[in-house]
């Protein structure tokens, strides 16, 4: 599979892999810290992190099509891996301190409001359009793979080496990052913007709007997010609780949902996508709002139907994003990868706010079933509206 893709992309994916895995054990350490402070420290921390995400993450595009993608994440990334030994001094130092937590929080989400939409650009520098999709599809496989582990792997990292070596460890994983690409050159370029950095920022809307097919793409993404994303983190804990699961069959629940998203998105990192991608979209979404709604009917002792029907959800979910993301990112122009990619952000990241709250609510008011149900008649509603897609055609460099 990695012999048909260039070594640059292969050397980028493994580190970056590498530094997402580090970034994920060291948020589940901070999470657990800042929880012994009580639930309003938590959620700070959490606060810390992506309010400025979602504030910045336009700019962050802007700048990345300004000065270039991968001089932009040559400072992230050293920014980070400063921070993080920073972290791990002032741990040392003073313990895990509230301020210190949501000072390390607030800066990585000031510096990932930047990397994100660069970070989400590099494989069209590094691929050929041709394999795009694979790429993308083997990238999402990996990031899967990566949340699935990272939670359980920080709680044993938690209990035996500790906070302030796994920030050290997080440190080292940013250097690999910038060893990499120190090393590596994109293969297709395209002239940086310049003007004034409104102007990019309206500049990156427009194209939004104006390249055919895109704005109703992000759309899509956004309400996709807004019903997949809450079922694993919020409704199926909530769930588990009712029906008196325990957290550890809750945990193989959420486990199954990642699980059938990383055998989707390997399959098609290997098969590559149809031509069809409206079709393909709106059936794997078909099939995961089939998967949650089962979800929503298993309770007490249906712990094995849940679960099968997780990796349902899970599966329908990694079609669907294996054939929209490569239809997102051939449709940028070459000048605009990362602002697209920030606007991508910008439309998983602001929904999930609201629903997560609104059926939180819903939960509360009714049931988690009742919740999860909204959540499939959304998913249902989006495989309507995906058909209409079609084959996106990568866009000119200076478009």
């Amino acid at each position: 599979m990695f012999l048909s893709f260039p070594r640059a992309w292969v050397a980028f994916l493994a580190a970056s892999t590498l530094s997402q895995l580090g970034n994920s054990v060291l948020w589940f350490a901070l999470g657990w810290a800042a929880a012994a402070h009580g639930g309003q420290v938590a959620a700070l921390v959490l606060t810390a992190s992506g309010l400025p995400r979602l504030l910045l993450v336009l700019v962050g595009g802007s700048v990345a099509d300004r000065v270039g993608a991968r001089r932009l994440l040559l400072c992230s990334e050293a920014v980070m891996f400063v921070v993080c030994l920073a972290l791990a001094g002032g741990l040392h130092a003073t313990g895990p301190q509230p301020w210190l937590l949501a000072a390390a929080s607030l800066a990585s989400g000031v510096v990932s409001a930047f990397s994100l939409p660069a970070m989400g650009s590099m494989p069209r520098r590094l691929v050929d359009d041709a394999v795009l999709p694979r790429a993308l599809a083997l990238r999402q496989g990996l990031s899967q793979a990566v949340l699935l582990a990272g939670a359980p792997l920080g709680g044993v990292l938690v209990a035996t080496v500790g906070l302030p070596a796994i920030a050290i460890a997080d440190a080292v994983c940013f250097a690999a990052v910038l060893v990499v690409l120190a090393v590596i050159r994109p293969r297709h370029h395209a002239d940086p913007s310049t003007g004034p950095l409104w102007r990019s920022l309206s500049d990156g809307a427009r194209v939004v709007v104006g390249t055919p097919g895109l704005a109703r793409a992000l759309l899509l993404t956004g309400a996709m997010a807004a019903a997949v994303l809450p079922v694993s983190s919020l409704l199926v804990p909530l769930l588990g609780r009712e029906s008196g699961w325990g957290a550890g069959a809750t945990g193989v629940v959420v486990g199954a949902q990642a699980a059938g998203s990383i055998v989707a998105a390997l399959v098609v990192a290997r098969t590559g996508t149809t031509s069809r991608t409206g079709r393909a979209v709106g059936l794997g979404l078909t099939a995961a709002a089939a998967g949650v709604a089962l979800v929503a009917s298993g309770s007490g002792d249906a712990v094995t139907l849940v679960v099968g029907a997780a990796v349902v959800v899970g599966a329908g979910t990694g079609i669907a994003v294996a054939h929209l993301a490569p239809f997102v990112l051939g449709s940028a122009p070459r000048t605009h990868l990362a602002r697209v990619q920030a606007w991508t952000s910008l439309a998983q990241l602001a929904p999930v706010v609201v629903s997560n709250n609104l059926l939180g609510a819903t939960a509360a008011w009714l049931s988690p079933s009742a919740a999860l149900l909204c959540c499939a008649a959304m998913l249902g509603m989006c495989a309507l509206a995906a058909v209409r897609l079609r084959t996106a055609v990568p866009a000119a460099a200076s478009a």
